[in-house]
């Protein structure tokens, strides 16, 4: 190298360094500005020049994770972590891998990021991080069928979000007609928009500024919410780079006063102008609102809170929402669903990356459960603001996942459960009396009766000329039938549908109709007329009651029941064999033991007679085989009672 080109290049180090150190110095006043956008632009240049400037890694790396666009930030961490081993520049590593989905690289940052520190709630908090990666993949879809589409007619290039829905007009935030950069971002200003809609159906070529009031230049006015009577805006306003402006982001409310709106002003709920406010919402009844701040006192990070109207109309008295919602990450953008649900937006509990969106629902016992909302809602970029239209099954959202149309988009969402396959059980019943001798014959006009499993009556009429009554009945389920008719012995049965329909999964109409049938055959109820109750058994000798016996008694209890009104005596008869007294003691003996039985089953005592009557009504006379032993030894009924 010549000396001309060593001086040459000599003074090119000279001037350079001269330039860095003035470009170090604008950065860093940018980055303690919060202009973070204009501070990675300035520390970029210094990049390009001098790679392992750890201070120009630093800022870039730290200005991206303040502006929340961690997952930026891994390559300036990784230099940070290599040359200066500290937790924070591991921890955040972590995060901004994690925000990549890169899961097994992010828990290699953490671990090393506990590796370096001692405290215990920084380990605690590397903990609550490893244990959502893991708990991420085995989080299911809180709405298994809902389906997330994006506006793309009413996105833009630029951020689009928080999309509220009231009297018909849809409101939201966009860099639409922006006029000036955010420094922090470098995205441009936004301001509130609305447009007419119904349900989900946004007229897009209908977009204004909002009209109520006028959006200021030169800041961020975001995040509006509307009470529930449609008298009362309350937005977020901020991040002005005037001097004479408010130093940070706060919410501005405007009411509706005769014939418009109030110019917005600053709401007392703030209590200092250098604590973050945002995101504000309503609870359906417009008495508590809830909003996310950075006050003192908090979990860590951002907070959610709520506050009570109070008798003068504004919100006062916030409360933090507790441990259970809030974390050391951020929780924004909360929703008070009708049912009592709490929905939000939060960066601490287990999700998929960054913003995810959770549920907050107080289960049997009382204690309130956190949930992750699932991948189709979910992704491992910023997912917040959800709002719904049509509550649980539609609404809208924001997110900037990839695939969208610009930075933040509005999304909206559906239920598509699949329609259910309709199964109708139509059941034919048949009313029939006995008629000794013959054939069962046609019963007309008894009347029938179905209650379902709950025992509720869900249908009845009398049985036509046929014979017939027809039912429409669930599939899979259980029925009572209940059938009566003056003259004849009542009868309840059980019928279930179970088994006997196909499975609507293999179906392919949306509606099938099944066909049954039963049967159900009433007895002629006539004053002392016998009536043998067959397979009643007793062991030789002996009058207790055996197991099959029992069974065929609980149908006569069955008919007590259907049949409230009659009184009965029991009889038993013994063959003629042993000795007339031998005899008529065992048969009393056999009456009662039955009876006993009767009565154990819940029928009142009164409506029963035992009565043995030993061998003195043989039905066969001179009775030779044991065949015709056992037809004169038998157990009847007969109705000796009908009470009115």
């Amino acid at each position: 190298m010549t000396m001309k080109h060593y001086f040459l290049g000599f003074l090119s180090i000279i001037i350079l360094l001269g330039s860095c150190k003035s470009l170090q110095e604008k950065g860093t006043e940018q980055y303690l500005s919060g202009e973070y956008q204009y501070a990675i632009n300035t520390f970029s240049q210094i990049l390009e020049e001098d790679p392992e400037n750890l201070e120009a890694n630093q800022i870039v790396a730290e200005s991206y994770r303040l502006s929340n666009r961690i997952e930026k930030s891994t390559p300036y961490y990784e230099k940070l972590a290599e040359e200066d081993p500290t937790f924070e520049n591991y921890f955040f590593l972590g995060q901004s891998l994690k925000a990549q989905q890169e899961d097994e690289k992010a828990k290699e940052a953490f671990e090393k990021a506990k590796e370096n520190t001692q405290d215990e709630s920084l380990l605690a908090r590397v903990d609550q991080e490893l244990s959502g990666i893991a708990f991420a993949k085995g989080i299911e879809n809180y709405w298994p069928y809902h389906e997330l589409v994006n506006y793309r007619e009413l996105n833009t290039s630029g951020p689009d979000y928080a999309p509220i829905v009231s009297e018909q007009f849809l409101y939201f935030t966009s860099a639409r007609q922006a006029s000036g950069i955010y420094p922090a971002t470098g995205a441009p200003y936004t301001k509130l928009f609305r447009t007419r809609a119904e349900d989900l159906r946004v007229d897009v070529s209908g977009i204004q500024p909002l009209p109520e009031f006028q959006n200021e230049e030169g800041l961020n006015q975001a995040a509006a919410a509307i009470s529930p009577d449609g008298n009362t805006i309350i937005y977020a306003r901020g991040n002005s780079t005037s001097p004479k402006d408010l130093p940070e982001t706060a919410l501005f409310v405007s009411y509706f006063r005769g014939a418009g709106f109030t110019q917005p002003i600053w709401m007392p709920v703030n209590e200092d102008e250098f604590w973050w406010n945002s995101t504000p919402s309503f609870s359906p009844d417009g008495e508590v609102l809830y909003f996310a701040s950075n006050r003192p006192g908090g979990f860590g990070g951002i907070d959610l809170y709520k506050a009570t109207k109070l008798a003068n109309g504004d919100f006062g008295n916030a409360v933090n929402l507790g441990p259970n919602i809030n974390t050391a990450g951020n929780e924004l953008f909360p929703r008070m669903a009708p049912d009592g649900k709490f929905f939000f937006a939060s960066d601490g509990h287990p999700g998929f990356g960054k913003l995810d969106l959770f549920v907050a629902e107080t289960n049997e016992e009382g204690k309130q459960i956190i949930t992750n909302l699932g991948e189709n809602i979910n992704s491992s970029a910023d997912d917040f603001s959800i709002f719904f239209t049509n509550y649980p099954k539609e609404g809208f959202l924001s997110s900037n996942r990839e695939g969208g149309v610009g930075d933040d988009d509005i999304y909206y969402f559906e239920d598509k459960t699949p329609t259910p396959k309709i199964v109708n059980v139509l059941l034919n019943v048949t009313t029939k009396e006995r008629v000794a001798g013959e054939e069962d014959q046609i019963l007309q006009q008894a009347r029938v009766v179905l209650y379902d499993g709950n025992n509720k009556q869900i249908g009845g009429d009398f049985s036509n000329s046929n014979g017939r009554v027809r039912f429409t009945m669930e599939p899979e389920a259980d029925y009572t039938i209940i059938t009566s008719k003056g003259g004849y012995f009542s009868k309840s049965i059980t019928y279930t549908t179970r088994g006997k329909t196909p499975d609507p999964s293999t179906l392919i109409q949306d509606v099938t109709n099944v066909s049954l049938d039963t049967t159900v055959v009433l007895d002629q109820l006539i004053l002392d007329k016998s009536i043998i109750l067959e397979n009643i058994y007793y062991d030789l000798d002996k009058a207790e009651i055996r197991a099959d016996a029992a069974v065929e008694l609980d149908k006569l209890v069955q008919i007590l029941k259907d049949n409230p009104a009659i009184r009965i005596e029991l009889s038993s008869h013994t063959d003629s064999r042993s000795s007339d007294a031998y005899n008529l003691d065992l048969s009393q003996r056999r009456a009662q033991s039955a009876v006993d039985y009767i009565v154990s089953q819940g029928i009142d005592p009164d409506r029963l007679v035992a009565k043995g009557y030993g061998e003195s009504q043989l039905i066969i006379e001179n009775a030779q085989t044991e065949e015709e032993h056992q037809v004169n030894r038998r157990t009847e009924f007969k109705v000796i009672e009908i009470q009115e």
